[in-house]
Parts: C-alpha cells; structure tokens; sequence
C-alpha cells in the first residue's frame, strides 16, 4: 500500500522530504517500502544527506571502554552517545543505540596504543597500529581492512609512528596512511642508521603500495592519546622533528606529501606537557595540558586551547582558552564547540564546559589511559568494497 502511495509522488518531492529526516527515521523506513529502502541506498541520496547543512546538535559521540575479563584477556565494548535533543547545554548523556562487542581485539598487549581515527563521512576507524577496523555507528556494519604485505626483513626492527585515515575528495576514495621507521637490531639509537616507510591504503584498489617520503627519516610522532586529526583533507599528528622543536606533521591524502606546521612558541619537547589535536568551531585545534606523569611548576598546571589561524596560508595560532587546572589523564575530545571531554586519573569519562567552568563526570570507567573517544555525525555511508576478492562487509 505504501509503495502504490509512493509511486503517486514525484521522486524529487520525497527526496527532499526524506533529506529533513534524521538517519534514526530513514532507518525505519527503509524497511517498511522497497521504493523507499532503493531510494534510501542509492549513492546520489546518500551523498545529498551528508552534505545537508548541519550543527552541532548534530554530534554523536563514540566511545570505546575496555572491560578486562581475565589477565591477558578483554573485550571492546563501544558506545554510542547523544545529549539531551532539546537543550544544547545539557551534557548529560543518553544511549542512541545499545552498546555493541569489537571482534578482533581481545588481548590486552596493545590496549594502551588503540586509537579511534575519524570520522569521515560518518566512517571510523579502530585500530592497534596492527589490525585496522572500519565502522559506520549508524548502519551497523563494519569491516576487517586487509594486512599490509609489508615484512619486517631478517635482522631488522620497525615500529609504528603513525596512522591516519581521510577521504580524497578528488578522488573521490578513502585512504588510510601508516608510516613507521625501520632500524637494523638491535634498536639503534643512532638517528642515522634508521629511515622510513611510508604505505598508504586505498579503497577503490582494496591494495597497499609504497608512497617514496622526501626525507629520509620522518619526524617522531608523540604517542599521546588523540593526537591525530583530519582537517581539510590532511591527516595531522602532534611530532617532533630532527631538531627536537614541537611540530605537527601534515600528510595530504590527495597529494600523498608531508609539511611541517611549527607549534606555538611556548610548546615545546619535554616541557612535561601532553598536545592533542582535535578540530573545534571549524579550526584545526591544539589541547596542550599537564601531563600527568610529569612534574608540572606551580602556576603552569593550567590546559591552554589553541586555534590555527588561516590554516594552509599565513598559519598562526592564537590562544583561545586557558582552562583551570583539571585532572586530564588522557582520552580527549572537544564536543559542540565548548565541552571538553577526558579521562580522569581515577580512570572516570568526565567533561569540562568551557561557557560554564562546570565539570561534570559520566558513569563509565576503566582502566587509566584505555577509554577512546571521538565525535561523529550520522551518515549512511557505505563502507567501500570495491573487488571481489576484498574482505566481507558484515553487520554487529
């Protein structure tokens, strides 16, 4: 009955009342008409309803909690979070979708390094620099992306300083970068005896291939939580270069090349600081805050928030906020342009508004330094399978 309804309305007309819905409705309907469920699928809608203009009441949150079972064994539990729908100021948190299991993740050998990278068009990535899952919260599917060929030659060590994930617009496809340095063993501290790799991964190939890095030996990227972001189509990541000044490293997913954006003055290595990179109110954004395993001097123990200025021409930062003293330990992102969201000492997710100097802890917990964090918008974005020979598309 609905479908003879449908077909009484001109495509147009339904495209552009379906365009006001949020994904939760679309989901509904999909199931309900064949005519909606093809027109819901096809890539024209779908691209329409990502580019659709939003806000910040628009922004999800996903959060991954590690629940230890057993010494060496665990689970990934992740969830997915909105605020209250109808008081932008009320940081409470709701569920939006039960909680689901990670596959692939269950020992604990990596569980301090795991990051969420993302999101892109409503994509997320989870990865422990080894095995890499790609996710869509909203459609509920996700995908193992294939090992890298890349073999660690005889006699020789290599470890992981960076991965991203971007789309290239020209493109038209999604990336993901990983680059590592690679020494002969034992580990030599010898800047001189080691070099780097660099491999991107592209989705329309399902293939890994060798990018040629300008440099020999690229600059070390800091291992701190949510110290990678994607902003105008370039992965970022907080690092330091050969002449140990505080930078952050640029890989352009379209151009496959590398630049340097010098940090503020005052950042600097070992200044017993954490830096993390996130984007707010549509600027490239730098949280620099005391690191909590270091000795911070009386009077320096505050979180200072910086904005890129004119980003990709004249970059400046400018300091926006100084926060008071707050008990980061890690696990950090800035949600609807003024809450900042971390991971306490005592291992507890809390936030800080940045309008209302209110703190404010949620109910999940675990273990210092594990919870992961990023913000997403929903989107029905299919997750690329471009060859018959890729791995599987599946549903949690």
């Amino acid at each position: 009955m609905l479908d003879g309804i449908m077909k009484k309305l001109h495509e147009d007309v339904v495209i552009h009342i379906l365009l006001e819905l949020p994904v939760k409705s679309l989901m509904r309907f999909k199931s309900i008409s064949t005519i909606l469920y093809t027109l819901i699928h096809s890539s024209i809608f779908i691209n329409l309803h990502r580019n659709r203009r939003r806000n910040t009441k628009d922004e999800l949150l996903i959060l991954k909690r590690p629940i230890f079972l057993d010494e060496n064994l665990y689970k990934n539990i992740l969830y997915f979070l909105c605020s209250n729908d109808n008081d932008d100021n009320d940081d409470t948190l709701k569920h939006v979708a039960p909680e689901i299991d990670v596959p692939y993740f269950d020992t604990d050998f990596c569980v301090q390094f795991q990051q969420l990278l993302g999101s892109s068009h409503g994509l997320i990535a989870l990865t422990d620099f080894e095995d890499i899952i790609f996710l869509n919260p909203t459609t509920r599917k996700y995908r193992l992306l294939p090992h890298s060929p890349f073999r660690c030659p005889k006699d020789f060590v290599y470890v992981t300083r960076g991965l991203g994930f971007g789309y290239d617009s020209i493109e038209k496809d999604y990336k993901v970068v990983r680059f590592y340095e690679l020494s002969s063993e034992p580990y030599d501290r010898d800047f001189e005896a080691r070099h780097s790799r660099v491999e991107v991964y592209d989705f329309c190939t399902d293939t890994w291939r060798w990018v040629i890095p300008t440099v020999k030996l690229l600059p070390r990227v800091y291992r701190y939580v949510s110290s990678e972001a994607f902003f105008e189509g370039a992965c970022h990541w907080t690092a330091q270069d050969d002449d140990a000044l505080s930078i952050v490293l640029c890989f352009h997913i379209t151009t496959e090349s590398f630049r340097n954006i010098k940090l503020p003055d005052t950042c600097y290595f070992c200044d017993n600081k954490g830096y993390g990179l996130t984007v707010c109110q549509n600027s490239l954004t730098l949280i620099c805050y005391p690191h909590p395993k270091c000795h911070i001097e009386p009077g320096q123990e505050f979180t200072d928030i910086w904005f890129i200025k004119e980003y990709g021409e004249d970059e400046t930062w400018i300091k926006k906020y100084t926060i008071r003293p707050l008990p980061i330990e890690s696990s950090f992102a800035i949600w609807k342009d003024h809450v900042l969201l971390f991971q306490t000492g005592t291992g507890t997710l809390s936030s800080y508004d940045i309008h209302s100097d209110q703190i404010n802890e949620f109910g999940y917990q675990a273990n210092r330094g594990t919870l992961r964090l990023l913000v997403y918008n929903e989107a029905l974005t299919i997750i690329p399978r471009e060859s018959n020979e890729a791995t599987q598309v599946l549903n949690f």
